[in-house]
């Protein structure tokens, strides 16, 4: 096991999975990429393009909350590289993990969106159902 994916969006369950993800690279001298999905496929879905206001602020929570998750597993020593992606979180995932040959995908059981997982089900139990690799489901 030498590199682990863990899904982060700064929510409560993405910070477990990122502290567990921490302790399994730190164990296993594993390389962290810390990933977080910019998702606007709602917008793009309904035929319209996101406004440019709301595209801005989500890459730049999605940067600080990658920043922060970075700076945290270096404190504890553990090598990481943080992305921020745009499109589908779980296909999204599913693609960089294939893209880089990742060992261990690690995510939260729930992110933060709570509307989008009712009417297309969670990106954890997406990526647990299509990955090629080992998932972990922290909760």
């Amino acid at each position: 096991m030498k590199r682990i994916l863990v899904g982060y969006d700064g929510s409560q369950n993405a910070e477990r999975a990122l502290d567990f993800a921490i302790e399994l690279a730190s164990k296993f001298s594993a390389k962290l990429y810390i990933v977080e999905v910019i998702d606007l496929t709602v917008f793009y879905n309904a035929g319209v393009l996101p406004p440019l206001e709301a595209t801005r602020s989500l890459e730049e929570k999605a940067k600080k909350d990658i920043k922060k998750a970075v700076e945290k597993a270096k404190e504890r020593g553990v090598e990481a590289d943080g992305i921020t992606l745009e499109g589908d979180p779980a296909n999204t995932i599913l693609q960089f993990a294939s893209d880089n040959q990742i060992d261990v995908i690690v995510v939260g059981s729930r992110g933060l969106s709570k509307i989008q997982r009712l009417i297309l089900g969670s990106v954890s139990n997406k990526i647990a159902q299509e990955s090629k690799v080992t998932v972990i489901i922290v909760k």
